[in-house]
């Protein structure tokens, strides 16, 4: 079962092969033994890899249930430590990844020298049930699979543009002034969540410069390629970038933690999400003050 959870998460042999140190020779053997035994095609194998069957997909349900209660078994054996061990993976969209996880993650490993924590950094929905990470921090709420959801923190973005570009650009009075500008943003046939769709709801039109990154789109502002919608977070990293048009435009959006049911028993995987959460609703009010701050004369 081992074997298979690897092969169905990573969806080939030499990735499955390098989390588990094995030959994909053998682990390709080792898979064709199991669904001999079972009597059912798991995967559908193809160059670009391994794909689960409809027979697939119920087992690695299964197999992730026994896999955290086997966890769990190894976790009420030994005493409960003071600090947290092991391996914890946690999937985030770029904008949290790069500008408030590396703070927090850093600080929790500061106090838990055993943990590592491994930060897993895409502009996509994360699949907890293909365990592609141990939670996942999204901005919205989903509201199909089973899941435990909770809100962590709301947080602010604003127009901006860098202080080059505006002096060297027709002055940006209102909303309408925006056509006359080069806009910065998502590239739209790969938003992944409606919540970013920022532009679009502003009635912005094209947009000129686009990445599904939202530190290169923050990048883009800071080589003063045009104006763009940005995380108030994100600002304390962007040296001469600047907000405009506050009154007018002020967006909340909110990060979720979102975990498997599975593991709502598990006392170690909680207890980071606690200090995760914790730190990230400090590190969001931290960086929009430093934020605020800058505007104050």
């Amino acid at each position: 079962m081992r074997l298979f959870l690897a092969v169905a998460r990573e969806q080939s042999l030499s990735a499955a092969g390098k989390v588990l140190r094995l030959d994909p020779a053998t682990l390709g053997r080792r898979m064709a033994r199991l669904e001999k035994t079972l009597q059912v095609p798991l995967f559908v194998k193809s160059p670009q890899g391994y794909a689960l069957t409809q027979a697939g997909v119920q087992l690695l349900e299964r197999a992730g249930v026994v896999e955290q209660a086997m966890r769990g078994a190894a976790v009420g054996s030994i005493a409960q430590s003071e600090t947290l061990t092991g391996q914890i993976r946690l999937g985030a969209p770029d904008g949290c990844a790069n500008f408030l996880l590396p703070q927090v993650c850093a600080a929790i490993g500061r106090d838990n020298p055993g943990l590592d924590i491994q930060i897993v950094a895409l502009p996509r929905v994360f699949n907890l049930t293909r365990r592609e990470a141990d939670m996942a921090i999204g901005v919205s709420a989903p509201t199909a699979g089973r899941l435990v959801v909770r809100q962590v923190t709301e947080y602010r973005l604003h127009l901006a543009a860098s202080q080059e570009y505006l002096a060297a650009h027709y002055p940006i009075t209102d909303l309408a002034a925006l056509k006359d500008h080069r806009m910065v943003g998502y590239i739209p046939d790969m938003i992944f969540d409606r919540e970013l769709d920022y532009l679009a709801d502003l009635g912005a039109g094209r947009v000129a410069l686009a990445s599904n990154s939202v530190s290169v789109q923050v990048n883009m502002l800071r080589q003063g390629a045009g104006v763009g919608v940005v995380h108030d977070f994100s600002l304390p990293f962007a040296p001469g970038v600047q907000r405009i048009l506050t009154d007018a435009v002020s967006l909340t959006r909110a990060f979720y933690l979102i975990r498997h049911a599975d593991d709502a028993r598990n006392e170690r995987l909680a207890r980071f999400a606690s200090l995760m959460a914790a730190g990230l609703r400090a590190e969001v009010t931290r960086l929009e003050m430093l934020c605020e701050a800058e505007l104050r004369p």
